[in-house]
């Protein structure tokens, strides 16, 4: 229930913030195109706060904060006295209506800038995007990894840590192939930024194969590529709450001492007996306070990236110090964050525009949409982590927004700027017929995502 409050507090904050830069967007640029704004609305259904400012226009904050409105003086939707009808929207040259209407995705983004700007001013703690090895039989075993390698680059895009990576990697999906640059860790303090990307080894990993379900695995290792990972030690760092150990007594804190009666060796044997074992019972032995405990557990099954069952029994181990040497702190001054925060938002744009193109063309699973639930998680999550993170968390889903929301799509801020394009070309507006037309076919169509998008979190759930 806690986990619940925390995602739905955090998840109202985010949209309430990314629903008022949106909106604000709107209002602004109409009231400097001398458009009278009636209301202002964050959210929607009955007022639970209502002000009247002494521009006229009355502000509203609403019980369903789920999106928001401005309402602007307009003749097509009421009778508007003569006095006032200069100030109407639909009396403003075609211009002048595209840039009301294009200001709130504008407004997403420039909201995105300004977040990633204060989480690059206070500090991203990261990870440099090393590896230790690769796997056969998949795309990147053709890279040679004699030592640790720091991947720098991706597409000839500079990458700094996994996030980047990730970004990249997954920009790339459905490509025949895909260009990666590394370089030994012991060496890569020698290059600058701009070095990055020419030095180091160049490969090119075919990947008209790769295929991979972002629900069960990461782009990384489907890839094939071997995180670097700090010495696992025996001691059990985490022990989740209703996974089988715990229901069996193990604890945290507890050190493995052998299992089926085998004493402990590796981590990776460990999880590969355990993964082998589904609704099989296992006897693990730990020492706790000087003492050996042995517990029968029984791994639960679960469904894994082939298909097949396998056994978890909810533990992870504690991991060494990571090494200074792959330890990076993105942190930047006050002027140097916002050329950062502006690349950063520019990358998220164009990773988020090739994500649609490639559900269009089928690249990309409908599988993949996430809904209000997922949002809701990943902005508890975020926020659980610390503040740099929640910024770098709104950022992305504002930069999502103003892209949706400038799809032709005659219901979104797309769809009416098509009409007043198509307005600017023929020089005269779009028939009122076909714009209802539109209209309905646009609400089926954003009717159907969401449907789509909601079923894939309750899945997930």
């Amino acid at each position: 229930m806690i986990d619940f409050l925390w995602n739905l507090g955090s998840f109202v904050i985010a949209l309430g913030m990314l629903i008022t830069a949106h909106e604000y967007g709107h209002f602004w640029v109409a009231r400097r195109c001398g458009v009278k704004v009636e209301r202002f609305s964050i959210g929607f259904g009955r007022a639970i706060w209502r002000k009247v400012g002494q521009d006229g226009t009355e502000y509203v904050l609403a019980i369903i904060p789920l999106g928001g409105y401005v309402k602007m003086l307009d003749e097509r939707v009421e009778e508007v006295p003569d006095e006032l009808k200069d100030q109407a929207f639909n009396r403003k040259s075609v211009w002048k209506r595209i840039a009301i209407v294009a200001a709130g995705p504008l407004a997403n983004f420039i909201f995105a800038i300004f977040a990633l700007y204060f989480m690059y001013l206070i500090g991203v703690p990261s990870l440099k995007p090393v590896i230790e090895s690769t796997q056969l039989n998949t795309p990147a075993a053709q890279i040679q990894v004699d030592e640790p390698m720091l991947i720098t680059s991706v597409g000839g895009n500079r990458v700094r840590n996994w996030e980047e990576v990730t970004y990249a990697l997954v920009g790339h999906i459905g490509d025949p192939e895909i260009d990666i640059s590394v370089s030994p860790l012991s060496r890569s303090s020698d290059y600058t930024d701009s070095e990055a990307t020419s030095r180091g080894t160049h490969y090119t990993l075919d990947t008209k194969g790769w295929q991979f379900d972002p629900e069960k695995e990461s782009p990384i290792t489907s890839l094939g590529l071997g995180i670097f990972r700090p010495e696992i030690t025996p001691i059990l760092g985490l022990v989740s709450p209703d996974g089988a150990a715990a229901a069996a007594g193990v604890e945290v804190g507890d050190t493995l001492v052998a299992l089926n009666g085998e004493p402990y060796g590796e981590w990776d044997d460990f999880v590969t007996t355990i993964k082998s074992s589904p609704n099989q019972a296992v006897q693990v032995t730990v020492r706790r306070e000087g003492e050996q405990l042995q517990y029968k557990v029984i791994p639960q099954a679960r469904e894994n990236a082939q298909g097949q069952m396998e056994g978890v029994i909810g533990v992870a181990p504690t991991q060494a110090e990571w090494p200074e040497n792959m330890q990076l702190q993105l942190e930047y001054g006050f002027i140097e964050s916002f050329g950062v925060a502006a690349d950063k938002t520019w990358q998220l744009v164009v990773v988020s525009i090739k994500m649609i193109g490639k559900l269009v063309t089928g690249d990309v699973s409908v599988k993949n949409l996430s809904g209000p639930i997922s949002i809701a998680q990943g902005a508890g999550s975020s926020a659980n982590y610390g503040l740099v993170y929640f910024l770098g968390f709104l950022a992305l889903i504002s930069v999502n927004l103003g892209i949706i929301n400038l799809l032709p799509l005659p219901v979104l801020d797309g769809g009416h700027l098509l009409y007043y394009f198509v307005e600017v070309i023929t020089g005269r507006p779009v028939p009122e017929k076909i714009q209802e037309i539109g209209f309905r076919f646009g609400a089926a169509m954003l009717l159907m995502l969401m449907s789509i998008a909601l079923f894939n979190d309750f899945s997930r759930l």
